[in-house]
């Protein structure tokens, strides 16, 4: 990650050992965490993950007005999370740490299996159970 969020890449190996991460560290995950815990900013991720894109095709899939999902994007890009480039008079957004889309796919591809699992038994058990934990 760029400016803002900084890298985990530190941490590797450390999470077997008996040394916690530091309180920086922690204060930038969260960080992280913090701005992906907006359902519009993750689905913008998710997008940006899947192929780079502008504002107006972003807003036309997340279903977002333009004038919000360039607010979103401008956080996303200040954390440094998003990267932008000028194609003639588009700008065009994508995802700046390959990091970040494999976090996002693995909790949304877990959540979604779980749904698909629930769904498949007809047990409700566990579904939605993230929902309302001070997210």
């Amino acid at each position: 990650m760029t400016a803002g969020v900084g890298s985990f890449g530190s941490l590797e190996g450390s999470l077997d050992g008996p040394c916690d991460p530091s309180a920086e560290v922690l204060a930038e995950a969260a960080a992280a965490f913090g701005l992906l815990a907006s359902s519009a900013r993750l689905h913008l991720v998710w997008a940006l993950a899947q192929g780079e894109s502008d504002v107006s095709g972003l807003a036309e899939r997340v279903g977002g007005a333009l004038p919000a999902i360039s607010q979103h994007l401008a956080k996303l890009k200040l954390a440094g999370l998003v990267r932008s480039r000028r194609e003639g008079r588009r700008v065009v957004y994508l995802v700046d740490d390959p990091d970040v889309v494999t976090i996002v796919r693995l909790m949304v591809g877990q959540l979604a299996d779980r749904r698909a699992e629930t769904a498949d038994t007809g047990v409700n058990a566990g579904a939605g159970r993230l929902r309302g934990l001070g997210a």
